[in-house]
Order: structure tokens, then C-alpha cells, then sequence
């Protein structure tokens, strides 16, 4: 261990300004009324759009009932309504499956009865009028089972795992019903599983977290080609399984327990299933700083913007300060921590349930308030799911599934990081091309935007203003005379920017000084305005090996952004920084991030500084901050933090264990030379922050 290493250790967590400044920006957890549903265990809840969420059967563990009942939950009034129902009214059940087909559907598959029966029965509630269906189906029907997962791609219901038999056997079955023929494919072998999650995203069926064969709970995520498979794109005749005794599922109203008959299960599978066609794949996360701890605490999974989220929630043994929000990135195959759990949680609250809407940018957890002393009387209390806390994603860098990008190109190695790749295609790419041409190459460009030299040194205070990164939230543009700090022109069309930038919109339209000249000079860097510019016309900030390849010009956009209100750029930078931080850049980010009151984005930068101070403080980026901005970044260590250096550090391992956790621990394993995990971070740090 070398001496110039250092380590901060913290008096305590929640000590300093960063642990009030994460305590008032906790989401508020508010109180919902009307038929509050017990907090039932294995029903389903489904956001269904609408801002409604709808929750259908489960057990209730104080009264040892399983129910049918169908409720729904109105996210603006925030009032529970049970719903009353009609038709072929499914029988009680926990540990089903509730789909959203087609935006108005929900496709229930399997579950458990009160008699613990494993059911595989397909019955479908139409969300316009109430009524229940059960569709004619064929196939060969799986096998009976709950506490499965369930995802709609391209029109079939895939049906991964589960638990199924008297001895609760854990299935490794892969499945699919066409939801256009309404019939059962073959049965495959995947990975046994059961209690986890399933989705699919670029042309991969994914599987994480739940409980394997051991019972344990895994750290592995699968996931399984689908494209190019015939057997996963059309029906194949089924010769593994054995078929039910009839085609068709019988009416509920048939038997004493509606849609629960023996004729729509199978109990007996002799014969070894063949493995699921298409390439399978596993990748196990050993440990790493970001890496969410799969054995303590109560964990929700929900597939959203390209990434896997992961958020432990407290529990009886786990305080808020040991819970957190991750996302594993599924392009790269790199966990980030979103969030600490004291960023999210208030004490005193018991989360049951967590559903995601359609758009992947707000959460929703439900649960129960274990503070009986300030519930009114007649009040819920904590058998009930009266409390919500709403989560907003992008507050965290998601993007939202409307702009998330699929996979890299299927020509392409994969997973993989492409940091010089841009995703430019279409319309956009075609604009692209005569970006920045002049006119005499026939682009038709008619406007010339100039800039600040990236050479330019900033120290000096003139007319292009006094911030002295260059990007003050103070900029607008404005005409002048060229001087030795204006770029290059950059040629663009007017159009283009009429179209994708309000602020010209308004500017031409007034027609200023810029209107009759055809020139604006913007006070910022040249790279920033460039790669700004380049936004405009192609919508996208992915990383272009000319154009935003920086991520110090991306935290220049991110200023820009703020300054002309444009909320998808910003989101969009946000993102990129928040995945792309690291000892050069991050100084900067933390800087630019105070500057438009990102407080999220500053929070991370400004931990990432701390755990990599020694590194950081070397940087061109952390000396080019000012002198304000230095004391300001100096100020986040909490007040009463101290440095441990040279030969004290070898006391951290005797004592650190038990004060700093996991980190102390990863510190440990790292001088014993241990390998390192997948994570977006360094291992080799200079100093870690509790």
C-alpha cells in the first residue's frame, strides 16, 4: 500500500449536509382511502395506463383467504374501487400472472387455489367492460404452476418457471401461447426458477433475480436469443409433453370451483424436455460497489429503459441506510447505483407491491404505515396497502422506453461498449450528412452560428462573459464583431433550427439582429455548441467520434439545455454523464450539474470525487474549477470526516470492518489482490467515502 493512498472515514452516515440535503428531497409517501385492499400475498398488480393500477387475487395471511376480487387503484384521486365484474369470473388464486395485452386486456395465467392446486387456465378481463373470457384454446397445455413469470412480446404470453406438485418442485419449462391462434407451443428447458422476474428487449428473452433449485436467492441474469429461432416464431407440434384431456379450456360455471378444473392442468411430465432453441447465456455478479446485495432486504425488479432495476426496499432487519436503487445496464452488463435508500425511504413504512408504467419513467411502491399511533381510528393499519410512494425515474437519468435505445446493431459483437458508435439512422442520419457544410458544397446551408475557441483561455474575464468554465447560466446569444476567441463558423440551416430550437423559433420571429445578418455568435465553447447544433439535426447525443464525443462537451449541453428549457435534452444528458463518470470528467460534471440545479446528478459526482480524491485532484478538470467552486466541492465531505494516510491505513482493516461495511471490506479484498467484478466503477481507489 503505498502512502500516498488515502481513505475518508466518516463519523457517521447520516451526519454532514449530504444526508440533510438527501433527507429533504425524500419522495413523500401519501395516504390512499376507499377499499383498501389487505396487503395480500402473490396477487398480481399492473399498472394498465390510465394512471389506474389494478390488483387481482392473492392471500391474505391474517385470514387465510385467497381471493378473486378485482380492485383498482386511481393514482390521481388515489382511491381504491373495487370493481365489479362479470362472465367467466376466474377462481380464487395467488401466485398468477396478470399481463397488460394490446392496452386494454389482462391475460391471467396459472397461479394456486385455496386447495393448493396448481392451475395453468388462461382467462382474459376486458379493462373496458369488466368481462371476463376464456378463450378456445389448443396445444398442448403446460403444466400447472405459480409464482412464475410472465412477458408479452409480439404477440405470445412466454411463461418462464415457476413451482408446480405436492413436493413444490421448481420448473426450468420456456413456453409461449400465440395470442393470435390461441395456441400452446412445446415445452422447452431454460433455467429452473421461480419468484423472479422475465422480460424482453432486444430480441432476448432476460430472466433475473428469484430463487433457484437450492433455494437461494441468484445473482445471475440469463437470457436467451430469440431472433432466428423457427421454433420461437411459429407453432411447433409439442411431442415432450402430455396433451390435456380436452382442446379447450372448460366454462367455469362447469365445475364448483370456476376455471380451477383438473382439465386445464398436467401433472405428469416423464419425459425430458429439449433445451430452448436459440442461444442461452448467463453471466453471474460475484460482488462490486454497485452490485445489489440479493440476501438482505425486501427486493423489487422491474425492466424499464434498456436497464434492469433493482431496488431494495427496508424491512424488519434492514434499515433505509442499507437499501438503495441500482440499474444494470444491458448494453454493457454494468450495475450503477441510482440512489441510497435514505434518498427514497422515510422510516416507519412496509413495501409490498412495485409496478412501473408503461412509459418506464415513474414507479409506484404500495405498502402499509407501521405508526398505529398516528392512524386515525378506523384508519388502515398495517395489515392493509394503504401507502404510496411514487418514484420518479428520470429524476434519476432513465430515459423512458420512448427514447431508450434497443441493443447495438445485430452485425455487431455483443454485449459491448461502443463509445464511438453513434445510433444515427433514418431521417436523421440524412441530416446529418449536411451538418456543417458550407454552401459551396451545395448543402444548402443559410446560417452561420460561431462560438467560443475551445483554446480559449477562460481565466480571462471579457465581453464573452466572466464564468470562467465559458458555460454560465447567464449566456444567451448574442451578435458581435469577430475577435481571437470566435471559432470556425459552423454552417447550418435555418429551418433546422426554427424546428428543433424554441429559442430560435422566437428569436427569428422577432427578426433581430441575427434575422437580417444570418450570424449568432453563442458565448460557449466551440465543441458544446457544435455538438448542440448537432443534436438539433440528428436528435441524438450517443457519442459520434467527431461530434459529442466528450462528456465534458455533454455537461456543456447540459447547461445549454437548462439555459433554452429543452427537457429532453437534458434528460438525455443526464443520462450519458450519469453512465459515463469518471476521474477526468467528473469535477466538471459535479460543476456543471450545481450550475442547473441537478441535485441527483451533483450528489453523484460529488461522491465519486470523494472516493476517487486522490486521482481527482490531479485532473486538468478539477483545476480549471474556480476558487468558489473548489471550497463548495471541499464542503461536501461531512463535518466531521477525517483523512487516514500512510501507515495509519493499515489500522482501517482492524477496525474498518464493522464502521464502514461493505466498502472496508471491498477495500480489504482489493490489497489482497482479489480479482475484480463487473462494475462501472474502478476498483483501485484512492479514497472511499461511507
Amino acid at each position: 500500500m503505498q502512502s500516498q493512498d488515502t481513505y475518508l472515514l466518516p463519523a457517521s452516515p447520516a451526519s454532514g449536509r449530504r444526508a440533510t440535503a438527501a433527507a429533504d428531497s425524500v419522495p413523500t409517501v401519501k395516504k390512499a382511502q376507499g377499499h383498501v385492499p389487505a396487503c395480500l400475498v402473490n396477487a398480481s398488480l399492473t399498472y394498465c395506463g390510465n394512471d389506474c393500477i389494478y390488483a387481482f387475487g392473492g392471500f391474505d395471511q391474517y385470514t387465510d383467504e385467497v381471493y378473486n376480487h378485482v380492485l383498482r387503484l386511481d393514482l390521481n384521486t388515489l382511491r381504491w374501487e373495487l370493481v365489479d365484474n362479470f362472465g367467466d369470473i376466474p377462481g380464487v388464486r395467488m401466485g398468477h400472472t396478470a399481463s397488460l395485452y394490446q392496452g386494454d386486456k389482462l391475460i391471467i395465467f396459472g397461479g394456486e387455489n385455496e386447495h393448493r392446486e396448481y392451475l395453468s387456465d388462461v382467462i382474459i378481463l376486458d379493462l373496458k367492460t369488466f368481462h371476463w373470457t376464456l378463450p378456445q384454446i389448443s396445444g398442448s397445455v403446460p403444466r400447472g404452476r405459480a409464482r412464475h413469470a410472465a412477458v408479452i412480446q409480439d404477440d405470445k404470453l412466454f411463461i418462464v418457471g415457476g413451482v408446480t406438485g405436492e413436493n413444490n418442485v421448481i420448473l426450468d419449462d420456456l413456453t409461449y401461447l400465440d395470442l393470435q391462434t390461441w395456441t400452446w407451443s412445446r415445452t422447452w428447458s431454460f433455467t429452473a426458477r421461480f419468484d423472479h422476474t422475465a422480460w424482453v428487449w432486444g430480441n432476448r428473452l432476460w430472466i433475473f433475480g428469484g430463487l433457484g433449485p437450492n433455494m437461494e436467492r441468484t445473482s445471475d441474469i440469463w437470457w436467451l436469443d430469440l431472433k432466428g429461432s423457427p421454433s420461437l416464431t411459429g407453432i411447433t407440434s409439442c411431442q415432450d409433453s402430455i396433451a390435456s384431456p380436452s382442446s379447450q379450456q372448460m366454462s367455469p360455471r362447469s365445475g364448483i370451483y370456476p376455471a380451477n378444473s383438473a382439465s386445464v392442468q398436467v401433472r405428469n411430465f416423464s419425459r425430458r424436455k429439449p433445451l430452448a432453441p436459440g442461444a442461452i447465456s448467463c453471466l453471474r455478479f460475484h460482488s462490486g460497489p454497485n452490485v445489489p446485495q440479493l440476501f438482505s432486504g425486501t427486493h423489487f425488479q422491474s425492466f424499464t429503459s434498456g436497464v434492469l432495476l433493482d431496488l431494495i426496499t427496508p424491512s424488519e432487519t434492514v434499515r433505509s441506510h442499507d437499501c438503495n436503487l441500482s440499474a444494470l445496464d444491458l448494453n454493457a452488463l454494468r450495475w450503477q447505483r441510482l440512489a441510497d435508500g435514505q434518498e427514497i425511504f422515510r422510516p416507519g413504512y412496509r413495501w409490498h407491491y412495485c409496478t412501473v408504467n408503461e412509459t418506464g419513467t415513474k414507479a409506484w411502491l404500495l405498502g402499509c404505515s407501521l405508526d398505529l399511533a398516528n392512524n386515525a381510528p378506523g384508519a388502515s393499519d398495517e395489515n392493509h396497502m394503504s401507502e404510496i410512494l411514487a418514484i420518479d425515474l428520470e429524476k434519476y437519468g432513465l430515459l423512458g422506453n420512448s427514447l431508450s435505445a434497443e441493443v447495438p446493431l445485430q452485425d455487431a459483437s455483443w454485449p459491448a461498449d461502443r463509445p464511438g458508435h453513434s445510433p444515427v439512422s433514418g431521417l436523421g442520419a440524412d441530416l446529418s450528412a449536411v451538418f456543417d457544410q458550407s454552401p459551396e458544397s451545395g448543402s444548402g446551408a443559410d446560417f452561420v452560428i460561431t462560438a467560443i475557441r475551445d483554446d480559449h483561455d477562460y481565466s480571462v474575464s471579457d465581453d464573452l462573459g466572466d464564468t470562467p468554465s465559458g458555460s454560465g447560466a447567464q449566456t444567451q446569444p448574442i451578435f458581435m464583431e469577430p475577435n481571437p476567441a470566435t471559432s470556425d463558423p459552423i454552417h447550418v440551416h435555418k429551418i433546422i433550427l426554427q424546428l428543433r430550437w424554441p429559442h430560435f423559433k422566437r428569436l427569428y420571429a422577432a427578426q433581430m439582429a441575427e434575422y437580417h445578418t444570418k450570424r449568432m455568435h453563442i458565448p460557449e465553447p466551440y465543441s458544446v455548441v457544435r455538438a448542440f447544433l448537432y443534436y438539433l439535426y440528428t436528435d441524438s447525443i450517443a457519442g459520434h467520434p467527431e461530434y459529442c464525443s466528450s462528456v465534458i462537451d455533454v455537461a456543456g449541453m447540459l447547461v445549454m439545455a437548462n439555459l433554452y428549457d429543452m427537457p429532453k435534452l437534458r434528460l438525455l444528458c443526464v443520462n450519458r454523464l450519469s453512465r459515463e463518470l469518471d476521474v477526468e470528467n467528473a469535477a466538471i460534471v459535479w460543476e456543471r450539474a450545481g450550475r442547473t440545479s441537478e441535485h441527483w446528478l451533483m450528489r453523484r459526482a460529488a461522491q465519486f470525487c470523494l472516493t476517487h480524491w486522490g486521482r481527482i485532484v490531479r485532473t486538468d478538470g478539477f483545476k480549471s474549477l474556480s476558487h468558489q467552486s473548489l471550497i463548495e466541492l471541499c464542503e461536501v465531505v461531512d463535518t466531521e470526516g477525517r483523512i487516514i494516510a500512510g501507515p495509519d491505513l493499515e489500522m482501517v482493516g482492524a477496525f474498518g470492518a464493522d464502521a464502514q461495511g461493505d466498502r472496508d471490506s471491498k477495500s480489504t479484498r482489493l490489497r489482497m489482490g482479489s480479482a475484480v467484478s463487473l462494475d462501472d466503477e474502478s476498483e483501485d481507489e484512492d479514497m472511499v467515502l461511507s
